[in-house]
């Protein structure tokens, strides 16, 4: 018989992690205990397994030290166990039985349930954010700002494409999430540059030629002209500040704009800025960056603003200087900085890279390391550059395409009478699923996904902290990756098409069902990367 699942709410990680902490603790203040008992945090009493090995008996594990902050000797009353086992709740997975172990309280969950309830009812809610957001994002990336000319593919330097797919990345997860995104700067249209990065699938907002932007510039300096910053003649004569900022001829300072950025950033409290920002003289190129931004956020139809400079670590403090001239000029928006760690090629050109790599290649060596981390890339050396191997873009471009041929041979099948079509998943017994892979793709991969696209939102919405933002934009390419190879693995071991039989149909259906959910998170997954899917080998 089949089981009844009550709750139709979409399976979540997190929900079923605090249900767990809610059921051991009881009604336990948070960090407080009886005497010198001092409990741990909710969200540190439970860890989700993830490796192959401890999901054969365990999906969650409260770890015996923690068991010990909160009962004598570690012994779990037995009205606790049985809150446990009998957990329910809004988007919290079903659970099907659990013990006490050397390792701790381990707890599997009913997978037949799982499996029915993220696959028959379709896996739509498992590959999209679990909540849209408001607010409106603007992604300004220095690199492609004039200095005083649009740069070209021959002056655009690998950490600066990093920081090009970076944003382009970025507005691609930030608009799944419900934001309204804004691209900075716009590039002129039939630029070189702009040819190079559609070749790369990079789409970025462009104007005509002859399009400028004066009207907004001249707004702009006239605000500097009157900021309460502007440093007047008799404070002239102190260090202006570095990091690329250019300091006036001695005997032609008359008539220089000079603002005092320090100031800014302390008298308005500022966390996270370079203390030694002091004085900056306002070039024309300056004026130019905060009219393009200026200009981004007009476009804005919401209240709730924040600007993410995506920038290379050889460039914040240039860029901090521009936030905080903006900031003089006027602006209130909030500004956050994302920050680049610098690319590495040792002994190679640009040309030597640029013709081993496919766009998607590019993408996940510059975006799956960690973004303050320098990227190494080294043609000569094997595993340098993954252009092939299980760690890369085109394994995992290769895996979505397995994915594809798997449903065109049975597409053909159903044509040639071999197969029936796919039921309704109501009508299958997903208890079937008993492949230790099958388990770890669903409870790894398609539950957890929609929570790995809200994390980069809900980074933003982190008040205080400083300038900077620390987004784990490598998520995505290292989730791909980890992906397709266990998918790669558990496709090489089962015969997913099995012989034309009725009595193995049931379980060739259920595993579709899983596949096809897998397909669809492939794109999902993918369409953050701005990468369309590869359907045939």
């Amino acid at each position: 018989m089949m089981e009844n699942i009550e709750d139709p709410s979409p399976l979540r990680i997190t929900p079923t992690v605090r249900a767990l902490s809610s059921a051991l603790r009881g009604k336990r203040d948070s960090g407080r205990g009886n005497g010198d008992r001092v409990f741990p945090e909710p969200e540190k009493l439970w860890f989700k397994e993830s490796s192959a090995k401890n999901l054969r008996n365990r999906d969650f594990l409260s770890p015996t030290t923690m068991l010990n902050t909160l009962y004598a000797d570690g012994q779990v009353p037995p009205v606790v166990m049985s809150r446990v086992l009998s957990l329910r709740g809004s988007g919290v997975l079903p659970v099907a039985g659990g013990e006490v172990m050397g390792e701790g309280l381990r707890v599997r969950v009913d997978r037949a349930a799982a499996f029915r309830t993220v696959l028959a009812g379709g896996a739509t809610e498992y590959l999209k954010p679990s909540s849209q957001r408001q607010g409106c994002v603007v992604l300004n990336c220095p690199a492609l700002h004039p200095k005083p000319n649009t740069p070209t593919p021959d002056t655009l330097g690998l950490g600066q494409l990093r920081t090009v797919l970076l944003a382009d990345h970025m507005g691609a997860l930030l608009r799944r999430q419900g934001f309204a995104v804004s691209i900075c700067p716009t590039l002129p249209k039939d630029s070189d540059i702009n040819a190079f990065l559609r070749a790369l699938g990079v789409d970025w907002p462009t104007a005509p030629a002859n399009w400028t932007n004066e009207e907004r510039e001249e707004k702009i300096q006239e605000a500097l002209e009157s900021s309460p910053y502007r440093e007047q003649e008799m404070e002239r004569g102190r260090r202006t500040s570095g990091g690329g900022v250019r300091r006036a001829e001695e005997g032609k300072d008359e008539g220089v704009l000079r603002v005092n950025l320090k100031r800014a950033f302390q008298e308005e409290g500022l966390l996270g800025y370079d203390p030694s920002l002091g004085t900056c003289t306002v070039h024309r190129d300056s004026i130019s960056h905060l009219a393009q931004l200026d200009l981004s956020t007009s476009d804005c139809k919401v209240a709730i603003v924040t600007v993410l400079h995506v920038t290379s670590c050889q460039d914040e403090f240039r860029q901090q200087q521009i936030a905080m001239l903006w900031r003089a000029s006027g602006a209130t928006h909030t500004q956050r900085h994302l920050v680049c760690g610098p690319v590495k090629t040792p002994g190679q050109t640009w040309d030597d890279i640029i013709k081993v790599m496919t766009s998607a290649t590019v993408r996940f060596e510059l975006l799956s390391t960690v973004h303050t981390s320098p990227v190494t890339l080294d043609i000569q050396r094997e595993g340098g550059v993954s252009t092939k191997g299980p760690r890369g873009g085109v394994f995992v471009m290769y895996n979505c395409a397995r994915l594809h041929t798997l449903f065109d041979s049975y597409e053909r099948g159903v044509d040639k009478g071999l197969y029936p079509e796919i039921p309704e998943g109501s009508q299958l017994d997903f208890s079937c699923l008993k492949e230790e892979g099958e388990w770890l793709l669903l409870f790894n991969y398609l539950v957890p996904f929609s929570e790995l696209l809200d994390q980069s939102g809900q980074v933003l919405d982190c008040e205080g902290g400083g300038a900077r933002v620390n987004i784990k934009t490598e998520q995505i390419c290292k989730f791909l990756v980890s992906l397709s190879k266990d998918f790669s693995s558990y496709y090489n071991r089962v015969h997913v098409l099995g012989e034309p039989l009725p009595h193995l149909f049931n379980q060739m259906f259920c595993r579709l069902y899983l596949l096809r959910a897998l397909r669809e998170l492939y794109h999902s997954a993918l369409d953050t990367l701005n990468l369309p899917p590869i359907r045939q080998l």
